[in-house]
């Protein structure tokens, strides 16, 4: 590789990953920290039902349409198109979460439902360009890259908001909350620009053919349907299905674990807005130090290795939280959550590539980010939410253990290539 490739290479992984510092602002001011809880105490009289149906029917809408729409951006060869579709619609449904006052649950439900579905749908597309702007043995560092940006990105827009957001007793502190959905969604916008600018659409083997009869996406519909049947009987496709599974399962425990962190540390330990967004701080600080390290030792000894570590280290952290009293031990819990947090993701989206089959990876991560990755974000906040109501906090957040648990037992029978091995198995299209 001449240096110009090189230079070439690294600032094209780099405009990649400011990909991930942009996207985060949404995931860390609305989803975390700041709308989840203006919606519920604010918009919706405290009653956490509407807000749990905002998450749930955006998860499920979005586990339903990427797969379909993964496939058609393959075939069509427009993977940036339907990027660029997605985070535009996030943005604008952002930016209008400014406009969401106390009682208008219908109108902050849907604006928050189309900004996550563009949010989750974008990410099978972003994740899709990971082969294409790296070498597979450089897969788990480069994922780690994007992780650590990411992680980076919410850092930042979080001090933004602290510094802009007024103290709660202030007559302007509730216009201060709805200015961070405009600066979440400005942040998004701008930081995602060099991705469409600089980065190519991924290469393809073969140049797209004419227009399937339907269109792409009732063509994507029939091969994403196709695809999900060879996932479950193709034996070529037996690690990739056990994966998904596994995935699947301790995903729904880290999403439980960020979707009710916030709540946790204002009901139960009766922490402060500034409290909660320097916990926040503190989560993606020591996220990006995960995302960055491990990165490098996913490249080591292979992806399926880290996360088996990761998810054990998962399991002390949840034994931890059960026996939590104090703010000075939730912010060491925290910190060692964030390394989890970054190491898992990265690690995970880097075996999901190797296990890919090329020239499909869009319509493949559409099953990972989309029918796998968002359908537990249904399953284990909804366990949590029925036993936090009925045995109380404490006993919730052991399922969130039997949910990791589950998911490494599932991982070690995961036949999994090493770095810079040969990665997917051939689909019959």
């Amino acid at each position: 590789m001449s240096p110009r490739t090189a230079r070439s290479g690294t600032f094209r992984i780099f405009a990649w990953t400011l990909f991930d510092f942009a996207n985060t602002a949404f995931s860390v001011i609305v989803v975390t920290v700041i709308y989840s809880r203006y919606f519920t105490n604010h918009v919706a009289g405290g009653k956490r039902l509407y807000w749990g149906l905002a998450v749930s029917v955006s998860m499920i809408l979005s586990a339903l349409l990427t797969p379909p729409l993964g496939a058609a951006a393959d075939t069509s060869g427009n993977r940036k198109r339907f990027l660029l579709l997605l985070t535009l619609v996030s943005v604008a449904a952002t930016m209008l979460l400014s406009t969401v006052e106390a009682g208008m649950v219908v109108w902050g439900m849907s604006l928050f439902v189309l900004a996550n579905i563009g949010f989750e749908g974008g990410l099978v597309f972003y994740d899709a360009f990971l082969p294409d702007i790296t070498t597979p043995d450089r897969y788990g560092r480069v994922s780690g890259y994007g992780f650590a940006m990411g992680y980076l990105g919410a850092l930042a827009v979080l001090l933004i908001v602290q510094a802009t957001l007024r103290d709660a007793a202030d007559p302007a502190y509730l216009d201060s909350v709805r200015n961070s959905f405009l600066i979440a969604g400005g942040f998004f916008l701008l930081f995602s620009l060099p991705l469409f600018i600089f980065v190519d659409e991924p290469r393809r083997d073969s140049r797209p053919g004419a227009a399937p009869t339907g269109g792409y996406i009732l063509d994507g519909a029939r091969r994403a349907k196709a695809t999900l049947a060879a996932i479950v009987r193709d034996p070529g496709l037996a690690p990739l299905k056990k994966f998904l599974l596994a995935f699947f399962l301790y995903n729904d425990g880290i999403i439980t674990v960020i979707t009710f962190a916030a709540i946790f540390a204002g009901e139960t330990l009766h922490m402060s807005d500034t409290d909660i967004i320097v916990f926040f701080a503190i989560v993606q600080t020591s996220a990006i130090l995960g995302s960055f390290v491990f990165g490098f030792v996913t490249d080591r000894i292979g992806p399926k290795r880290t996360i088996l570590l990761t998810l054990a280290g998962w399991m002390g952290i949840v034994v931890g939280a059960y026996f939590v009293t104090t703010i000075a031990v939730f912010y060491l819990i925290a910190l060692l959550a964030g390394v989890a947090i970054g190491s898992t993701q990265s690690a995970s989206r880097s075996l999901m590539a190797l296990l890919t089959p090329k020239n499909r990876e869009a319509e493949f991560f559409g099953f990972y980010d989309g029918l796998f990755g968002k359908s537990s974000a249904v399953l284990g906040p909804a366990v949590y939410g029925i036993l936090s109501d009925a045995a109380g906090e404490r006993v919730a957040i052991l399922s969130v253990g039997v949910f990791i648990l589950g998911g490494l037992l599932l991982l070690r029978g995961v036949d999994a290539p090493l770095p810079g091995e040969a990665r997917g198995t051939a689909v019959a299209e």
